[in-house]
């Protein structure tokens, strides 16, 4: 069982340190974007764990590279039966070739898209894509309503976008906080989670032990909602912008 947690950087990495009742060290690279997580037996110091993780620099950068090139969620045919998520459910997109402006909507487990007849592929895209951003944004003004109070930050501005290799990004200085679109597809949890991330960051830039410390006063169950959304995969790249 865990007994404490600690955070460091070595050589510009990240590292989440679980101390354990273990008798060896170990380090995971862990997806999608190779976040490095090391279990240490309790009696090691940090000096100690330092010089592990640097002996291992050069097989955790060949695991992160690995990561962040592996082949990403299929490319979207956009087809009848094919699976697409909505805030962490998985629907069936079913294609209804129809007269009229392309719209979506959600019914049970199917997904609709109402297209005029020939409408080609990128255009389909096109359209879930304004679908998913108008979901996403209706429900971030009142997460942020939330959690300012909280933590005590004001956002100025907020933006939604498609990202490759993170979920959200905040410029402390101007209060600027942008999230990803993929957001929409994961459990709303996560959204959460990376706002309040994002938010945190408006008090610590790095990730410290204070920046730790104020996440795990904030949001306890932050690490489980991390490992939550870790663990699945961005869009294909073919919709990144």
């Amino acid at each position: 069982m865990s007994t404490a947690n600690a955070f460091m950087q070595v050589a510009g990495i990240n590292v989440d340190v679980i101390y354990k009742n273990i008798k060896n060290l170990h380090i995971g690279v862990y997806p999608p974007f190779g976040r490095v997580r090391v279990a240490a037996p309790e009696r090691l110091t940090e000096e100690a764990i330092r010089l592990a993780i640097v002996q291992r620099l050069a097989w955790i950068k060949k695991q992160q590279d690995k990561l962040r090139s592996a082949e990403r969620q299929s490319a979207r045919e956009m087809v009848s039966g094919e699976s697409h998520y909505v805030w962490g459910s998985r629907l069936r997109l079913e294609i209804i070739e129809q007269p009229g402006r392309a719209k979506i909507e959600t019914s049970g487990s199917k997904l609709r898209l109402s297209a005029p007849p020939g409408t080609e592929l990128d255009q389909r895209r096109r359209v879930l894509d304004a679908w998913y951003r108008k979901r996403i944004k209706a429900v971030i003004p009142g997460l942020i309503e939330k959690w300012e109070p909280i933590v005590g930050k004001e956002v100025t501005c907020w933006t939604v976008r498609r990202m490759k290799t993170k979920w959200g990004s905040c410029n402390p200085k101007s209060g600027r906080i942008s999230l990803n679109l993929e957001l929409a597809k994961k459990h709303p949890g996560c959204l959460e989670y990376i706002l309040v991330h994002e938010m945190t960051h408006l008090h610590e830039r790095k990730h410290g032990d204070r920046f730790t410390a104020l996440m795990d006063d904030y949001l306890p169950n932050w690490r489980a909602l991390r490992d939550q959304l870790g663990h699945t995969p961005l869009a294909h790249e073919e919709w990144s912008a």
